[in-house]
């Protein structure tokens, strides 16, 4: 943290500087892949069209393991969320910067898009039968428990984007924290060396958050697609 900044404003300007960033970097991109073969070509070492194979391998695989054979028409839209995410949680390592992902109002707006992904791909997969899943499929001699259960799933699906911004926000600010309070209690040499360990951990955070946040938001558009065979 900068003494003097108003970290408010630094967050915003963070999430427009990454945004930006990301989409240069997807302009370069596009130039490095290049026409015919070319495009399809696997990089043979490490280069920014490695990066994005990377990434989008990894979210190939992610989207077929937890939505079938219809994950990849998503990969689009969770790779830029995964990608988003990463890059900001990352932005977080680099000393005197301040993440977007620590503010809450960044992660619950990412949650909010969560939340209308999937329920748009639900009315557009099911109709309006996707207004029975608010109602828990109970038969009709059930009836009189409708309206409680429409109560719970109302709550259950409201609270999705705030849990989900909450715990990115939460881990993401604990991290950080734990960082800066080392680097500023050590003495030199040390502040050299010491802050390594929890630099390689931070690595190893800023990637599950992001996984995880993109893991939870592709099992909610998996449950918003699926049928009831009952």
């Amino acid at each position: 943290m900068i003494p003097g900044v108003d970290h408010h404003n630094t967050h915003v300007a963070t999430a427009v500087v990454v945004t930006g960033g990301l989409i240069l970097l997807s302009l370069a991109g596009r130039a490095v892949l290049g026409t015919g073969e070319k495009a399809v070509m696997p990089a043979g070492k490490l280069s920014i069209k490695g990066l994005f194979e990377a990434l989008i391998e990894f979210n190939v695989g992610l989207g077929e393991m937890v939505l079938g054979s219809h994950g990849r028409k998503f990969v689009p839209l969770f790779a830029s969320v995964f990608t988003f995410i990463l890059v900001n949680n990352l932005v977080g390592l680099v000393p005197g910067m301040t993440p977007a992902t620590d503010n809450f109002n960044t992660t619950f707006a990412v949650g909010i898009f969560s939340f209308l992904v999937y329920n748009i791909v639900g009315i557009k997969e099911k109709g309006f039968r996707y207004l029975e899943d608010f109602t828990g499929h109970l038969p009709i001699t059930f009836f009189w428990l409708m309206p409680l259960m429409l109560v719970i799933e109302l709550l259950s699906h409201a609270f999705r984007p705030v849990s989900l911004g909450l715990r990115l926000a939460g881990n993401m600010t604990g991290d950080h924290a734990v960082l800066g309070v080392f680097l500023e209690l050590l003495p030199a040499p040390f502040v050299y060396f010491v802050p390594m360990i929890f630099y390689v951990l931070g690595l190893l955070v800023c990637f599950i958050q992001a996984f995880v946040f993109t893991l939870l938001s592709m099992a909610y558009v998996m449950m918003a697609q699926a049928h009831d065979d009952h």
